[in-house]
């Protein structure tokens, strides 16, 4: 009967030290999972978040506002990197699409 205690317990930390390191979510976010459009919804929001502010820090620079072009140059790239992301899993769903169209009924 230990043996289960001492297991469960040891899955039990693993899992809180898996929350702590940001591994996964905390339990209370896995009971509700959200739907595919919800997600890639958050993702789109996210990514324009991105192309704003990294539009707002260029601006900034370029009037004289701010002198951080490190922190423009950074916002740039994340912003690039996160729309080419989107587009990549955009391609791959299309693909997948096509796939399942060609498949005989």
């Amino acid at each position: 009967m230990s043996i289960i205690t001492d297991q469960s317990m040891l899955a039990t930390m693993s899992l809180h030290r898996d929350q702590a390191a940001g591994i996964i979510r905390p339990a209370e976010d896995q009971a509700r999972p959200g739907s595919f459009s919800d997600l890639m919804k958050q993702k789109v929001v996210g990514v324009n978040a991105d192309q704003n502010l990294a539009t707002a820090r260029t601006a900034a620079v370029e009037t004289g506002e701010s002198d951080d072009l490190v922190g423009a140059m950074v916002a740039s790239q994340k912003a690039s990197l996160s729309f080419s992301a989107m587009v990549q899993v955009r391609n791959r769903l299309v693909a997948a699409l096509d796939e399942i169209m060609k498949m005989p009924m």
